[in-house]
């Protein structure tokens, strides 16, 4: 029973670091593995700073063997004279004190990501051992913290003839879920980082595994555009750069185009990826989508016809890429993902569109490719338009409609319930019979699924294989994508355990993965995995998923009178046996679908759904080795 009385004495007052141990979320956005990475994030930014000031070309990350990381640059090192207000070095006011840092004016950084000062400060409360090396004034200072304590006062500990500052810190394993290191997730956003900041050095290497990379883009956002379209087909070979500079705000643009259907742009503000865009990118669309119109009506290439292209027609296809440099940005709330500065639309959209204007001017060619593609996506969008409205007569978008091989389940809360997607009518069937009707339903896929990796919206709504999927999920599709509508929070792709099981379960991530993109960013899909052995001896049974296991069961059991039956397929399990292996919740196996990579995502759909041959030929050559499971028959 809550206390009748509040008084003064409710309020709890959370000194110095305390505050960010006992609400971690609030500073680094979660426990889990993005908060954990997160704090090398905290602690490159302060690095990326020292190089947008101009002292910094060159950031070296280790993934230690101890489970430590360090963080190293040559920038001009935190400094460690005593700080007047607090009368202890610097160097301590920075790592212990929150809101304490250079960037809360314009003199030590004109341009910096991190605006709040809570960066290092919040990593060294959440790390159990911190350890800080300052490289300045000849001489290497240091000191060492615990869960954001100091173990000492700071120290000379030798001389030096180079500056910057080493950072190394272990995760406090009472506060995060995970304190192991991702080789591949620290990748993206360093790679990222590096694509920004051209002539960065940005290395990052594992003592783990032995893994490294190096990045460094001598071509920033040009070399980024260009990487972004790795694999595609681009309809002029040089990605189109512009750059613009007013009032000390900096801003360029890449852009370039390939003949896929679908846009991809990325946006950022003093290198934060703002992944809900903003007034940069705002502008950016305004001023592309009023100059390929206006040349368009230039070159008179619509003639007679009655459509005109609109924003998403003429962004078809295109890959882009938006950096702005801002003095002081503007962002909604902490986790920085729209930027809000109203002056940033109104400069983008007037420099992007003169120099565009002056770039078709020069390059006819290039122009009327770009006048083209995006008259064909008026087109197609024109024709999915009619492909929209005729399903609706036919009710197959219809929310109060569904697919006549739909079983459906009995309950209606879609948070409680799973859409099972099974590849084959006997699978189906038995799925059916097997299932918990409570809560699973099941759709029976059949016949050979449509690549929408080379299909436009219209072909896909056509497509008589796709829209019972379309109308199951109830959601809609591609711009018109309302994830409320859901009518089940899993969907779950059963498909053989086989080659051609693998490429139906391709098949399907491509088409959420470019029309239903929010069912994987929130973790909406899954890929049932199947065993591939039956081990009966008598009447005792087991299943094996792997060959390791089958191998495991057999040397545990007096092999005299066993059985072992390899399934070819989810057609040759029994209604009970399904869901002992693949339906049961309490049993199955479900691979969670999620994008901590977008960019690779999207990279890796192109490879191997797209029209380019030697990009996947190569993907295979260089990862056959890792095949475990080959059925050629």
């Amino acid at each position: 029973m809550a206390a009748k009385d509040y008084t003064a004495l409710n309020i709890k007052v959370l000194k110095g670091l305390e505050a960010v141990r006992k609400r971690p979320t609030m500073y680094i956005g979660g426990v889990g593995e993005r908060g954990l990475h997160h704090l090398i994030y905290e602690v490159v930014d302060n690095s990326i700073d020292e190089a947008l000031a101009g002292f910094c070309n060159r950031i070296d990350i280790t993934i230690n063997d101890d489970g430590s990381v360090s963080i190293e640059d040559n920038g001009r090192g935190i400094p460690v004279d005593i700080h007047k207000e607090s009368n202890v070095p610097a160097l301590q006011v920075v790592m212990t004190v929150l809101h304490a840092g250079g960037k809360f004016d314009d003199k030590t950084y004109k341009v910096s990501g991190g605006l709040h000062g809570v960066g290092v400060s919040a990593v060294n409360a959440l790390a159990s051992l911190m350890d800080v090396r300052v490289f300045k004034n000849g001489n290497i200072y240091h000191q060492t913290y615990a869960k954001g304590i100091p173990q000492k006062d700071m120290e000379v500990i030798g001389k030096t003839d180079k500056t910057g500052t080493l950072i190394t810190f272990k995760p406090d394993s009472s506060i995060f879920e995970t304190v192991v290191f991702n080789f591949e997730y620290l990748s993206v956003r360093l790679r990222e980082l590096a694509f920004l900041n051209k002539g960065l050095t940005i290395t990052l290497d594992d003592k783990n595994t032995m893994k490294s990379h190096n990045f460094c883009y001598d071509g920033g956002i040009v070399s980024f555009v260009s990487f972004l379209n790795e694999g595609k087909k681009v309809l002029f070979n040089k990605p189109i750069y512009i750059f613009g500079t007013k009032d000390k705000i900096e801003f360029e643009v890449s852009i370039q185009y390939n003949d896929s259907y679908q846009e991809n742009i990325l946006s950022f503000a003093n290198n934060i990826n703002t992944i809900e865009g903003g007034t940069h990118l705002s502008g950016f669309k305004t001023a592309l989508t009023r100059t390929v119109n206006n040349y368009i009506k230039t070159i008179n290439a619509l003639k007679n016809e009655k459509i005109s292209p609109q924003g998403s027609d003429i962004r078809e296809g295109l890959t882009a890429v938006i950096s702005v440099k801002i003095p002081d940005p503007q962002f909604e709330g902490q986790t920085k993902t729209k930027l809000q500065n109203s002056d940033i639309d109104g400069l983008i959209n007037s420099v992007v569109g003169e120099k565009l204007l002056e770039f078709f001017e020069e390059n006819p060619n290039e122009a009327k490719t770009i006048a083209n593609k995006a008259i064909l996506g008026a087109r197609s969008r024109e024709a999915a338009r009619k492909a929209r409205e005729l399903t609706r007569r036919k009710t197959v978008l219809e929310s109060g409609s569904l697919p006549g091989k739909l079983a459906d389940c009995t309950w209606r809360e879609p948070e409680k319930t799973e859409l099972l997607l099974v590849e084959g009518d006997s699978a189906g069937g038995s799925a059916k019979q097997g299932r918990d009707r409570n809560f699973q339903a099941v759709l029976p896929l059949w016949g050979k699924m449509l690549n929408t990796e080379k299909a436009r919206i219209d072909r896909v709504l056509n497509n008589d294989k796709i829209q019972p999927i379309i109308m199951a999920i109830g959601a809609g599709i591609g711009e018109e994508f309302d994830i409320s509508k859901l009518r089940y929070h899993k969907i779950i792709i059963m498909a053989d355990a086989d080659i051609d099981g693998a490429h139906i379960a391709t098949l399907l991530l491509t088409f959420f993965f470019r029309y239903m993109r929010p069912l994987v960013e929130n973790g909406n899909i899954y890929i049932a995995k199947p065993p591939l052995y039956l081990i009966k001896k008598g009447r005792t049974k087991q299943y094996a998923y792997t060959d390791k296991e089958r191998d495991d069961i057999l040397n545990q059991m007096d092999r005299r009178g066993i059985s072992i039956q390899r399934y070819k397929g989810l057609g040759e399990m029994n209604p009970e046996q399904l869901w002992e292996t693949t339906l049961d919740p309490n049993y199955r196996i479900l691979i969670s679908v999620k994008i901590d990579d977008a960019i690779e995502a999207d990279r890796m759909f192109t490879i191997l759904m797209g029209d380019e041959v030697e990009p996947r030929r190569k993907f295979i050559q260089e990862n056959a080795h890792y095949v475990s499971n080959l059925d050629i028959d």
